[in-house]
């Protein structure tokens, strides 16, 4: 799928759901499952799925970025233990200070 076929992703939060929803039109198309963690100080970024019908269309950069934005404005620390979200940090590196100094290493960043 071509991402000029598609109509403008919007990715939300489902806290009831602990991810992250990117749709397409009335299409789910993708998420990130996460995990808040003490006393909602730590998010940890478990896993990040897009739907067959929508791979090839970029679009797991608008669930990175939403999820990453969204710790920031929230004050939340990051365990990136998804590697498309590990590597996603590596590739902007504006990112990196929302995982702890101590933990970078441990996710090779």
């Amino acid at each position: 799928m071509e991402s000029a076929d598609i109509d403008a992703p919007v990715v939300t939060d489902n806290p009831a759901s602990s991810r992250y929803e990117l749709h397409v039109g009335t299409e789910l198309a993708g998420f990130v499952t996460y995990l808040l963690r003490q006393h909602d100080t730590v998010i940890s970024l478990l896993h990040t799925e897009i739907e067959p019908a929508f791979q090839g269309a970029h679009l797991a950069t608008h669930l990175a970025r939403f999820s990453l934005d969204d710790a920031r404005k929230r004050g939340l620390a990051v365990l990136p233990f998804c590697p498309y979200i590990t590597s996603w940090i590596k590739k902007h590196p504006e990112y990196a200070d929302l995982v702890p100094q101590g933990q970078r290493a441990d996710f090779g960043l």
